[in-house]
C-alpha cells in the first residue's frame, strides 16, 4: 500500500515512493497481542526535498507540523489508534493528507480598509464628550 500514490486536494498527489513506512509494537488495548505483533505505523515524508509540492505548501506544512517534523524537513506520523497494521496504516496516510490540505488552502483575502461612517464618529464625539460633562462636575464646589 505503501507503493500507491496519495490524492491530496487541489490536485496534489503524492507518489508512492516518496512516502516511507515502518512498523513498530504500539501501546495500549491488544492484550498479549500487543507483546508479538508490530502494529503501529510511522509513515515518514520527506517534505523539504518533494518535487509533488510547490514552495508555499512545503513552508505552510513544515509550520503546521510542529513537534512531527524533524530539522531535516522530515515529518513523522505516527498511527496506533486502532489493533491492525491496516487500518493504522489508513490513519497514518489520511493524517497525512489532511496536513497537506491544510498546507494547500489559498491565503485570505487581503484585508481592505474601511472608515468609519459619519454617524459613528459624531456619536463617539458625543459620548466623549458628556463623559468629560460628568467629571468636570466632579470637580471642587465653588461658593458663587
Amino acid at each position: 500500500m505503501s507503493g500507491l500514490p496519495l490524492h491530496a486536494a487541489r490536485g496534489i498527489v503524492i507518489a508512492g515512493w516518496e512516502l516511507s513506512e515502518s512498523f513498530i509494537r504500539a501501546s495500549g488495548p491488544g492484550g498479549q497481542n500487543v507483546n508479538k505483533v508490530a502494529t503501529a505505523v510511522q509513515l515518514r515524508f520527506d517534505i523539504r526535498n518533494s518535487p509533488s509540492l510547490v514552495d508555499r505548501v512545503k513552508k505552510n506544512a513544515i509550520k503546521l507540523g510542529g513537534s512531527r517534523v524533524s530539522k531535516d524537513g522530515v515529518i513523522i506520523i505516527e498511527a496506533n489508534r486502532f489493533r491492525t497494521q491496516e487500518r493504522n496504516r489508513a490513519d497514518a496516510r489520511a493524517r497525512l493528507v489532511e496536513l497537506i490540505d491544510q498546507a494547500s488552502e489559498p491565503p485570505p483575502p487581503p484585508r481592505r480598509k474601511t472608515r468609519p461612517t459619519r454617524g459613528s464618529v459624531e456619536r463617539r464625539l458625543a459620548a466623549k464628550t458628556g463623559r468629560g460633562v460628568i467629571k468636570k462636575a466632579r470637580g471642587k464646589v465653588t461658593d458663587d
